[in-house]
């Protein structure tokens, strides 16, 4: 379980660390409307997002198996975040985060970072779409400026609220959201290696400060952003409290673990290099852990700010600690300004996250798979989308399991009926 940069640091150079430093500071530019899109979308305050990119990505990267591995609160836990804030409150959250890293602890303790790869990959495949629909659905509200008094958790009393609001569409919101996403999307085909997520998001908002659009920004919705971090402190357990949020913790651990192992082994393919999978479950463990005591939300590695920081030329895990320390710096000096951002934006950003982690390009090679891949995949979705996360994952796991069983070349049980 060493951590990967004892091993880059034996012999890191000038030149490596000039490298590391641009990338840094351009995954932060990207991590930073991530961060503050993430926290919101998960119905916690926008400092959450930045707090957990701080304290988690500095963690990740100080104990992480991999070279180049950037971590932060990601898009998959959406969903389970903004049912725990729901059902027990954010303290609960942060109690479920604080549990998480313990049992990614214990994980990494027994060495389960190899057991990812039982998971089956229709599984994986489906959550992962399932949440992306979510995530999607959950924006069109601040995308199109609707006036909704609460928007409901389940997905199709949300659809139905949406449709029933549609009147309240607001023309400067819907343009401000739509020309984000058009400016992302021409800044990433234009230029890759650019950070053009914050430089959409901000010129975006920019025009409505300047402008004086009738568009909600951060300051106008959550108020002046924080420029220190909070001070460390344990959340109030009890016994109850523990038990209440168990499964939670434990569905939060599953994402964070699955979710930056397999970013880790996509970074592995991208700079042909070998992560350390258990060393990656402690880092894991440490950023929740780290992440919970400053009042942050649950982190995981980031396969998009992993690809990013790849592409910016990063070569070690002092990359991922520059990222880290980049966001803090911004926080301190530039809080207010980071307040102007326009919700609509960050918005359109969320929506575009949630369609790259459906993978697109792969879903003409899910119509070469097998039948009942398909099937397992297409009933994780719906049961993701429809049911709940923990249900979809332990149906899926399971279905999955057997289906690996079913095609192994197994004798048949000699087992005979007792005799009664």
């Amino acid at each position: 379980m060493k951590p990967k940069i004892l091993t880059t640091l034996a012999d890191y150079s000038w030149p490596l660390f000039l490298r590391d430093l641009m990338a840094g500071i351009t995954v932060a530019m990207v991590a930073l409307p991530l961060s503050l899109a993430i926290a919101i979308a998960s119905g916690a305050g926008p400092e959450k997002g930045l707090v957990t990119a701080i304290v988690a990505g500095f963690l990740i990267s100080l104990f992480g198996g991999s070279r180049v591995q950037i971590g932060g609160p990601t898009g998959a836990f959406i969903v389970v975040v903004f049912g725990v804030v729901m059902d027990h409150g954010y303290d609960g959250l942060v109690i479920a985060t604080l549990m998480a890293g313990v049992i990614l602890l214990i994980a990494a303790y027994f060495r389960a970072g190899n057991l990812i790869r039982l998971i089956p990959e229709p599984v994986i495949n489906g959550f992962t779409i399932g949440i992306a629909v979510i995530i999607a659905t959950s924006q069109l509200k601040d995308l199109m400026g609707l006036t909704i008094a609460e928007v409901p958790a389940e997905f199709i009393a949300k659809l139905e609220s949406l449709w029933a609001a549609r009147d309240t569409l607001s023309m400067p919101s819907a343009a401000i959201g739509l020309a984000s996403m058009a400016l992302i999307v021409v800044l990433r085909k234009l230029a890759p290696r650019f950070p053009g997520l914050i430089v959409a998001v901000a010129l975006t908002s920019a025009y409505v400060a300047f402008a004086d659009l009738p568009v909600a920004t951060i300051q106008s919705r959550f108020g002046d952003l924080p420029s220190a971090l909070p001070r460390p402190h344990l959340p109030d357990l009890s016994l109850e409290r523990v038990m209440d949020l168990l499964p939670s913790a434990l569905i939060i651990a599953f994402l964070a673990g699955v979710e930056s192992l397999l970013s880790a082994m996509v970074a592995d393919r991208m700079i042909s290099g070998h992560h350390r999978p258990n060393a990656e479950l402690l880092a894991q463990g440490a950023a929740n852990i780290g992440s919970s005591l400053f009042g942050g939300m649950p982190a995981t590695g980031a396969i998009a700010r992993t690809a990013t920081n790849i592409r910016a030329g990063g070569q070690t895990p002092v990359s991922g600690l520059i990222h880290a320390l980049t966001i803090l710096l911004i926080m301190m000096v530039a809080a207010p300004l980071v307040g102007y951002l326009a919700m609509p934006a960050l918005a359109g950003l969320l929506v575009l996250t949630a369609w790259n982690m459906s993978e697109p390009h792969k879903w003409r090679s899910y119509l070469r798979d097998r039948r009942a891949d398909q099937a397992l995949l297409l009933l994780t979705l719906v049961l993701t989308v429809l049911a709940d996360l923990t249900v979809a994952i332990g149906v899926g796991v399971a279905l999955g399991l057997a289906l690996r069983m079913q095609r192994r070349d197994i004798p048949p049980s000699d087992w005979a009926d007792p005799d009664r």
